[in-house]
């Protein structure tokens, strides 16, 4: 059945950032597997609002676990919660380009973003081609063993 008047018009942009789908992603892949989503976070990128008196050397670790925020929103342009920091609740805002990695606290696993300009990320890298082939290694002997 087709519906005259109606045009669906949608706009994508190629310069649209994956940084927050894979943000939203792990984030998503630590709380299912039991572990404590965290960001790192440049602090001093324009727009970060975090208590500056636990800032270090520029950076910010937080914990974005929903037990440890309240009413997080992982937007594509700003990650906004608020979080206690030294027993008082406080507004957080995260511009999404500031976020320099996110991982699960108990092993380290996550994803490291690439330094922008900006707020572009950079181009992808054509991948080098490859190397002549190693030769291979000469075995020492026969691995397996005969059973009778």
């Amino acid at each position: 059945m087709a519906v005259a008047g109606l045009l669906a018009v949608i706009t994508v942009s190629a310069d649209r950032s994956t940084r927050p789908y894979l943000i939203r992603a792990l984030h998503e892949w630590a709380l299912d597997s039991g572990f404590t989503p965290q960001i790192a976070v440049d602090a001093t990128v324009p727009g970060v609002q975090v208590p500056h008196a636990f800032v270090k050397d520029g950076q910010i670790v937080l914990n974005v676990h929903p037990q440890s925020v309240h009413q997080l929103e992982l937007g594509n342009e700003t990650i906004t919660f608020f979080a206690r920091f030294g027993g008082k609740s406080e507004p957080v805002v995260v511009p999404v380009r500031a976020v320099l990695a996110v991982y699960a606290r108990e092993n380290g696993r996550g994803i490291q973003f690439p330094a922008e300009e900006d707020g572009v990320e950079p181009p992808p890298t054509t991948p080098e081609p490859p190397s002549a082939p190693e030769p291979p290694t000469p075995r020492k002997g026969a691995h397996l063993k005969r059973v009778k």
